[in-house]
């Protein structure tokens, strides 16, 4: 199927253009910041007082936001690309260009929730927690926004639902866009509803967040036997292994480590209420 005529600029007045693959970042941290205000409000969810309150979290909106454009800008410059952003600098800052990679916003994003945690002084793993149980609404958010920039598609196909993207030759593609969506964005997200609703993995402080970082693992690495990969890297040793492997099975393995250390220690003894 021909790819759908969809502008990757929402509005443009002159020189100013408000584009999906920012409005995709606005709505996941915003949508984002929600969730995470419903689950530390939910007396059901805690054992005692939610150690995060409403302030915390709206404070919070700032560090990640700049945590995941970071992250995510400074992983894909040194991992995916260093050769060409080496030659031209100031590409760096072109983020409404697209180019951002998750494992480096992920990354961003734990480190500056750990800071914030920190310093308002309570526990950084509950932070992280709450953070991953909402990061699939962002991930839903940008590969949708993927797919609309025609950007990251698929191996070739003969499945029937296969897009010619434009840009990618004449042949019809996986819309793995749309794939990562689903698993990294739906899936994930009830996936961490279960442990944080189900399990009351919120009282085991890590438990969520190891359930994100493997998920996540697991789901790009299946959904990189559909992806093609980056042109400038291509595959690696042979012609099944990429990058976003490399980067992603390690992942399962350190949520899996997390998920058993966190569910077999003992809960934390609720300190004071800050005053």
């Amino acid at each position: 199927m021909p790819f759908p005529e969809i502008d990757p600029v929402l509005i443009q007045i002159g020189p100013f253009a408000i584009r999906w693959y920012a409005l995709a970042y606005i709505a996941g941290l915003i949508l984002g910041w929600r969730y995470i205000v419903a689950l530390a409000e939910a007396p059901r969810l805690w054992p005692g007082k939610s150690p995060v309150t409403r302030l915390d979290v709206d404070d919070a909106l700032l560090w990640a936001a700049l945590g995941v454009i970071l992250g995510g800008r400074l992983g894909y410059v040194l991992v995916y690309n260093p050769g060409y952003f080496f030659q031209h600098p100031l590409e760096i800052l072109y983020v409404w260009q697209g180019g951002m990679s998750f494992h480096g916003g992920a990354f961003g994003v734990l480190v500056a929730m750990f800071w914030f945690a920190r310093k308002r002084g309570f526990p950084a793993l509950t932070m992280m927690d709450l953070v991953s149980a909402a990061a699939p609404i962002g991930l839903f958010f940008g590969r949708i926004a993927n797919f609309i920039n025609a950007e990251l598609w698929g191996r070739i196909t003969d499945a029937p639902w296969g897009v010619i993207f434009p840009g990618a030759g004449p042949f019809p593609r996986h819309p793995s866009q749309l794939y990562e969506a689903a698993l990294e964005g739906i899936v994930l997200f009830f996936v961490l509803r279960l442990l944080t609703h189900r399990f009351g993995m919120l009282q085991k402080p890590g438990v969520v967040m190891g359930g994100f970082i493997a998920g996540y693992g697991v789901a790009r690495t299946i959904v990189e036997f559909f992806r093609e990969p980056d042109a400038q890297i291509g595959f690696l040793f042979g012609h099944w292994l990429t990058m976003g492997m490399i980067l992603s099975i390690p992942m399962v393995l350190v949520g899996a480590a997390i998920i058993w250390k966190s569910a077999t220690s003992k809960a934390p003894t609720p300190k004071p209420k800050r005053k």
